[in-house]
């Protein structure tokens, strides 16, 4: 008999919502369409890197995340990774260093006055939740994304994780410029955005060091970039994430507060394989924009009146089912039928809202099926 009821997991007086939970309780799972990982599944060469790391849990993670930082450093600045390397830091994921840089910031803020200090997200209407929630749990003042004003602490997901919509890095710069006081902190979560293409670095502030160099010296504003490398490589189990800072000074300032140890080591030898796998990246951006569009338009088929958001380089879509009830259906029927997808209502207050990943033709011709019944 197959179990398919749904399962509460989250706290939700202590924990943001997020997709990638109902799988380990569908016994007919057959694809996760939940999360925004890479449909290619996890690099093999990278995979095993990790597994063969398990042999050696008997001894402590390295304390100074070499040699991954450094594999890390070279993936992102082929040319130049020395120079930038000290400006590095990695993390347990995301989530461990944006609250590093949240509480950071609050301790800055407060030793210049400053009590409660105003927070943002970007411009538009939802982001990635977990950016607010770590503002809220310390006490910033929560700014709806409609606010002109500066503030203290800018935080902006781009692409943006579930709208799909993004700013080039032109505009991107210009909208930071506009956007926070002097003194204040930048964080732009830039997870999503090596779909790009193989150009990804050249519209990326990953590659914007005077613009990071000018906004600290001229105004003491800091630009940090953040990535989870979780979903490019779609290794979400291992938690892996990274922070590029302002200058040294900055990163140093962060890992005097970082818990020890963060980083396992198995996470640590995957970031050093993975970044070898070229052919892995190629594949990626060869096809995901192609899935993407036969997604669309299989999902088209079912109805026509649906409206599909987001760049059509991401590995998702944020579909508009245009009814709170339509969409609860098809959320309960994809569960079912064992391909989880992601609702629009918690965390994100879009009841009509459907977020889908970009998976294979026979894993979406499974959804599809589903979604027949609609």
């Amino acid at each position: 008999m197959v179990d398919t009821k749904k399962t509460e997991v989250w706290d939700t007086k202590t924990q943001a919502f997020h997709g990638g939970q109902e799988h380990r309780f569908l016994d007919n799972f057959v694809e996760d369409f939940s999360v925004t990982t890479n449909y290619l599944g996890t690099p093999s060469n990278a995979l095993n890197a990790a597994r063969e790391a398990i042999s050696e849990v008997h001894h402590y993670p390295a304390a100074n995340q070499e040699p991954s930082k450094t594999s890390l450093a070279q993936f992102l600045w082929p040319s130049d990774y020395a120079e930038h390397h000290g400006r590095l830091l990695l993390g347990n994921g995301a989530s461990e260093l944006i609250d590093l840089v949240t509480r950071k910031t609050l301790i800055q803020c407060i030793a210049r006055g400053v009590t409660k200090p105003k927070w943002k997200g970007g411009p538009w209407n939802v982001q990635y939740r977990e950016y607010q929630r770590s503002a809220e749990n310390n006490e910033f003042e929560i700014m709806d994304p409609t606010y002109k004003e500066p503030v203290d602490m800018l935080c902006i997901v781009n692409p943006c994780n579930p709208t799909g919509d993004y700013f080039d890095v032109q505009g991107l710069k210009e909208f930071i410029k506009a956007n926070v006081l002097p003194n204040g902190v930048v964080l732009v979560d830039e997870s999503m955005q090596p779909w790009h293409s193989r150009e990804f670095r050249s519209d990326s502030l990953i590659s914007q060091h005077d613009f990071a160099k000018e906004m600290w010296e001229k105004y003491q504003i800091g630009v940090h970039v953040i990535h989870s490398w979780t979903k490019i490589w779609s290794c979400t189990g291992l938690r892996v994430g990274s922070i590029i800072c302002p200058t040294n000074s900055h990163c140093e300032a962060l890992r005097k507060i970082q818990v020890p140890w963060s980083v396992n080591g198995p996470a640590m030898a995957f970031i050093e394989a993975v970044v070898k796998e070229d052919a892995y990246m190629e594949e990626t951006w060869d096809n995901t924009a192609r899935l993407r569009a036969h997604l669309i338009e299989q999902l088209t088929g079912l109805n026509d009146k649906w409206v599909y958001h987001g760049k059509p380089f991401l590995s998702w879509i944020w579909v508009d089912m245009r009814s709170e009830e339509t969409a609860e259906k098809a959320i309960d029927l994809a569960r079912k039928a064992g391909v989880p997808v992601r609702s629009g209502k918690p965390g994100y207050s879009c009841p009509t809202f459907v977020r889908v990943a970009v998976r294979k033709e026979p894993e979406v011709a499974h959804l599809v099926n589903a979604w027949k019944a609609l």
